[in-house]
């Protein structure tokens, strides 16, 4: 069993997704809010060692070189899509080691279509 911190910006409902982990949530831990560096400074001094997010500008801003923690990046948090596929999502964050930056690729959420103003009387 791994731990796998879950960002704020990732449906809470993750936890639901990989039950063979130990699986916190960054408000949980009292960390909502804070920048990304000190995030995975915090989380790897608690011992996580996934976290997973929707940031995918996180590699470009984060060196991850010497990392104790593995980021697994989902391409969107559309919660009915992330339900609908949580294979990616599971897979990465058992194979992913120390450093790993992996991106789980999701399909696009649907458009949500706005109803047509109705006529005015």
């Amino acid at each position: 069993m791994r731990r796998v911190l879950v960002d704020e910006s990732v449906p809470a409902g993750m936890v639901s997704i990989l039950p063979a982990h130990d699986v916190g949530t960054a408000p949980e831990m009292g960390w909502a809010g804070i920048t990304n560096g000190r995030l995975l400074d915090e989380a790897e001094l608690a011992g996580f060692e996934i976290m997973v997010t929707d940031d995918s500008n996180i590699k470009a801003q984060q060196r991850l070189a010497g990392r104790k923690i593995a980021l697994v990046v989902l391409t969107n948090n559309h919660w009915d899509t992330i339900r609908a596929a949580p294979n990616g999502t599971r897979q990465a964050c058992d194979c992913a080691t120390a450093g790993d930056y992996i991106v789980v690729d999701l399909p696009r959420p649907p458009l949500r279509r706005r109803p047509s103003p109705r006529p005015s009387s």
